[in-house]
């Protein structure tokens, strides 16, 4: 049986534990790791240093157990195991909601964001690998196989039947913006509230950093390091920028991105940076993808159908033409 000295002792040194945590410095922790085939990246702000370390391994744990369903580079996934299959008889409800997701995504963008787009992606990787354009006839046995409308869905089930054989669902427009926001909320309810994910170039942040009034986020100038002169000032929000910077081939003297239109089963030929910001991960990263496609006319009319959305295009026509919409997104632009 403890005595009372051994008592007391024990909530003292327990209270002067909690007295100097309290009173340690909140700082900046930054963490990446190599995820989905890119850094993800991780801020958070805190005075715990054990309460980060641990909720950090939580955070890059629930990435890796996202993507295991999501990948369609694994073979095992849950996304690819469906796409082989063509059926099943119900699909997790991590896999359910992103396909959802989708579902009003094809919608809303008039099938310019469509994740049965697999069999065309396929095309395009292996063209930009060996700089060598696909077959007009290998692009149509390709788009046999790509539509939405070729994805049953049973929403009291949550069965999924893909309709057409060799279907390839393919979810790299919107799951890395999903992921990123999925580990914010998560951060928020470890009571790391100021955080920042960047998933390969998708963001999704929470609250702003302490002693500031939002997060500074830099967008590039297309076919640039160069970043526009102007920066995003953001917080509970998320962003995401699609572009062909990095990811393009030069074949019989055009420029191909490595987005490609599920309409034509072509690689977009016109450099572009699209920068969106949304409220959520998820509708920034299939947002930005539909709007590399669409005309700007039509990606300013589709953006500006959400709330709270803001777009910005930079096309390089010999010149950097900037183009945004929205006040909440001028606001932003301070």
């Amino acid at each position: 049986m403890k005595t009372k000295a051994s008592l007391f002792i024990l909530l003292l040194v327990l209270f002067h534990t909690a007295h100097l945590q309290a009173q340690a410095p909140i700082r900046k922790w930054t963490f990446t790791q190599p995820k989905m085939g890119s850094p993800f990246s991780i801020v958070v702000y805190s005075n715990d240093s054990i309460q980060v370390a641990a909720s950090i391994k939580k955070a890059y744990l629930l990435v890796d157990s996202l993507n295991s369903i999501y990948s369609d580079y694994d073979l095992q996934s849950e996304l690819s195991v469906l796409s082989q299959k063509g059926e099943s008889p119900k699909v997790s409800n991590a896999l359910w909601d992103i396909l959802e997701k989708s579902q009003y995504a094809f919608s809303k963008s008039n099938g310019t964001f469509d994740i049965s787009i697999g069999p065309v992606v396929r095309l395009w990787r292996k063209a930009r690998k060996l700089k060598q354009l696909p077959s007009d006839s290998a692009i149509r046995n390709a788009q046999q196989r790509v539509g939405f409308k070729f994805i049953k869905m049973n929403p009291s089930t949550h069965e999924v039947k893909l309709l057409r054989n060799n279907m390839q669902l393919d979810l790299g427009g919107i799951a890395k913006g999903y992921i990123a926001q999925k580990v914010v909320d998560f951060l928020a309810k470890e009571s790391l509230g100021s955080s920042l994910v960047d998933a390969g170039g998708d963001l999704a942040m929470g609250q702003a950093p302490p002693s500031k009034k939002a997060w500074s986020v830099g967008v590039n100038i297309p076919s640039s390091e160069e970043l526009l002169p102007r920066y995003l000032f953001l917080q509970n929000t998320a962003v995401a920028t699609s572009g062909d910077m990095y990811q393009y081939v030069e074949m019989d003297g055009k420029h191909y991105s490595h987005i490609v239109n599920p309409k034509t089963g072509l690689g977009l030929t016109h450099q572009r940076n699209v920068t969106v910001i949304a409220p959520d991960g998820a509708t920034a990263d299939w947002l930005a993808t539909a709007c590399s496609v669409l005309s700007i006319k039509k990606a300013i009319k589709l953006c500006d159908s959400f709330p709270n959305t803001g777009l910005l295009i930079a096309e390089k026509k010999g010149k950097v033409i900037l183009k945004w919409q929205n006040s909440y997104f001028e606001k932003m632009m301070e």
